[in-house]
């Protein structure tokens, strides 16, 4: 098969044979990548129009208890600057937020337990108490069915837990024997049942992938069928036991974001800060790919550099909740509208509470 006739088949199906889903991958070259971003474009605004929506991003704490080998936050390093936000910093940040126009807030730390689950879920029902057409995504990391019940009914609407990768293998290679993959999938599957709109993922390039962990993932979001997809590049930190390893880069990031626009038309699909820090233009790649999320930064700007998932995160410049005008000019200069409404999953629109 051909890699035109591979991308018609991805276009009208959602999906191709294993072996024909993984040459797609391993046989691309400029032209193809140029007719699948099209295809891509085509579902997007099919779902979507030229929509492009902002998340307000709030990193409210850099304390991590685990320790995964490719994370600047890992509990072993001692080199890292950590910080922790109040109740009414973070608050401080969210009303900001809406200030600007922004109808989701994503909440997002290391897993911290010196938070209490009360103290997210008051964190929560009040941000949702004063600002109540906002939605709430949470992204704090592996819980108990009834830790997310209980954020739940407090009012998030969304929670982020990236899978990282498919399978069990590699997963133990990236992370500490505490941290598994039956535990990961169990958290997602909660979550699901729970009735969050839930978010998945993984990084591309991270140490010791091949092309079939890749597979593997991609069959694997398409049997989870999570409302968001976040996928970045691997990039090494140099307080980490990875710090030798090669980043990657972000052509193949965005090549297999418009895969999974293909394979899951409706999902939320960000162009991550990652593809931003890697690439300049990355976003903009991305969005052009069939992303359809951005995530500027609400974060006091004097802990924005502390939250140092790898070196060189953007944190600091356009990509700040300040700099709005400016995300809406270079979303507007390809032919894109950025819309700061809580942009829920076709489907899945505010629950009432």
């Amino acid at each position: 098969m051909k890699q035109t006739e591979r991308i018609e088949q991805l276009f009208a199906e959602g999906t191709l044979p294993r072996d024909e889903l993984r040459r797609l991958i391993a046989e691309r070259d400029a032209e193809s990548a140029e007719e699948l971003f099209a295809k891509a474009r085509i579902r997007k605004e099919e779902n979507f129009g030229k929509n492009v929506y902002l998340r307000g991003l709030i990193e409210f704490s850099s304390y991590c208890r685990n320790d995964c080998y490719y994370c600047g936050l890992r509990r072993s390093n001692t080199k890292a600057e950590r910080y922790h936000l109040s109740k009414e910093e973070i608050l401080t940040c969210a009303r900001q937020g809406y200030e600007l126009g922004f109808r989701t807030i994503v909440l997002q730390s290391g897993e911290d337990l010196s938070y209490s689950d009360e103290d997210i879920a008051d964190i929560v029902r009040s941000i949702k108490r004063e600002m109540p057409d906002t939605a709430v995504t949470l992204s704090i990391g592996e819980k108990t069915y009834e830790q997310y019940l209980l954020y739940y009914n407090a009012g998030a609407d969304r929670y982020l837990l990236r899978h990282e990768t498919a399978d069990p293998i590699h997963y133990s290679r990236l992370h500490p024997s505490e941290l598994t993959l039956e535990n990961r999938k169990r958290c997602l599957c909660d979550l699901k049942k729970i009735g969050y709109q839930v978010g998945a993922g993984m990084m591309v390039e991270a140490p010791y992938q091949t092309l079939d962990n890749l597979v593997d993932d991609l069959f694997f979001l398409k049997e989870l069928q999570p409302h968001m997809v976040g996928m970045g590049p691997f990039i090494a930190h140099k307080d980490t036991p990875f710090h030798a390893m090669p980043s990657g880069g972000s052509e193949l990031t965005i090549y297999l974001l418009a895969i999974v626009r293909l394979m899951l038309p409706k999902v939320l699909l960000p162009a991550t800060t990652a593809l931003g820090t890697i690439d300049p233009y990355g976003r903009e790649k991305g969005i052009l790919a069939g992303a359809n999320v951005i995530m500027p930064n609400l974060s006091p700007k004097n802990v924005r550099g502390k939250y140092m998932l790898y070196d060189g995160k953007i944190s600091t410049g356009e990509e700040a909740a300040e700099s709005i005008e400016k995300m809406k000019a270079r979303m507007e200069a390809i032919g894109c509208h950025v819309h700061q409404g809580r942009g829920d999953a076709p489907g899945m629109g505010p629950r009432d509470m």
